[in-house]
């Protein structure tokens, strides 16, 4: 009988240690046997480490000392998951709860095809389990400077990382996430560069993952504003051969938006963010 693949499931709390708890406790009912968690810690400042240990004694908790951002704190995994020899990478979100077969089927589409680097799971709506909230990715607009999830089946231009499973040889070879990106585009950048090494980006839709959305800073966030338009003026930066296209019409749709709703200081956060995305030197890969 052919032994499965060895999968590193790497999970990031941050001041979550309710999400992270019953995330873990989904995480037991799987029915793929050859996996490993490691749970990043990216510097919480409430009890979420003595609650999960209580609870999981025997996982193993790395902590940050200081709060990395997404894929930073991510990284210190992927770096674990090379350290431990393992197969593939399973990025998911600590705000998710996973199917029991979640992480056979993403295997599985990754073995059928040498040339896959990367396979997303459907992710479904916490709230409103008939609600997809993205069919593995989404879209980018090198036009209009903005990203969008799908639905329904489609050519996908990148996978999110609230579910996404990654051959190790390749983070390896690309050192996981670009930390510039403390949090949003990550996902959308690392799945660009999985495409440049020649690699194709897959979706199993039978692999479920039921996701609580933006449970991190919340939806209409301030924080999440700077944060997004930083990080969607740095992708263009990197990978569109005319940038400036994409963010004059990415940044100039989002601020006119807050401004339609009333809401200026959001607008000042985009413009704010953009002008300071564009004066920072990106290195571009």
């Amino acid at each position: 009988m052919k032994t499965e693949p060895f999968v590193s499931i790497i999970m990031l709390n941050w001041n979550g240690w309710e999400y992270t708890i019953e995330c873990l406790r989904s995480l037991e009912r799987i029915t793929y046997k050859n996996y490993k968690i490691v749970l990043i810690d990216n510097a919480s400042t409430d009890s979420s480490i003595e609650r999960i240990k209580s609870l999981f004694p025997n996982l193993e908790i790395i902590k940050s000392s200081s709060n990395l951002g997404f894929g930073g704190g991510n990284n210190i995994g992927i770096r674990r998951s090379i350290e431990d020899n393992s197969d593939y990478v399973w990025l998911l979100n600590n705000d998710t709860t996973v199917c029991t077969d979640a992480l056979t089927k993403l295997v599985e589409m990754a073995e059928s095809d040498p040339k896959i680097g990367a396979v997303g799971s459907l992710i479904v709506d916490s709230d409103f389990p008939y609600g997809v909230q993205a069919w593995g990715g989404g879209k980018v607009s090198f036009i209009f400077g903005r990203a969008w999830h799908l639905k329904k089946p489609d050519n996908i231009d990148y996978l999110t990382a609230a579910s996404v499973l990654i051959r190790t040889s390749i983070v390896e070879t690309l050192e996981g996430f670009d930390s510039g990106f403390f949090m949003y585009w990550e996902d959308v950048d690392l799945s660009i560069r999985i495409r440049k090494l020649g690699f194709s980006l897959a979706v199993a839709d039978l692999s479920r993952v039921y996701h609580k959305e933006s449970s991190s800073l919340g939806k209409k966030s301030p924080l999440m504003d700077a944060y997004y338009n930083y990080s969607a003026t740095r992708f263009f930066k990197k990978h569109s051969k005319i940038a400036e296209i994409p963010i004059l019409f990415g940044s100039l749709g989002r601020t006119f938006k807050r401004i339609y709703e009333g809401d200026y200081q959001r607008a000042k956060i985009v413009i704010f963010e953009t002008k300071k995305a564009l004066s920072d030197n990106i290195y571009v890969a």
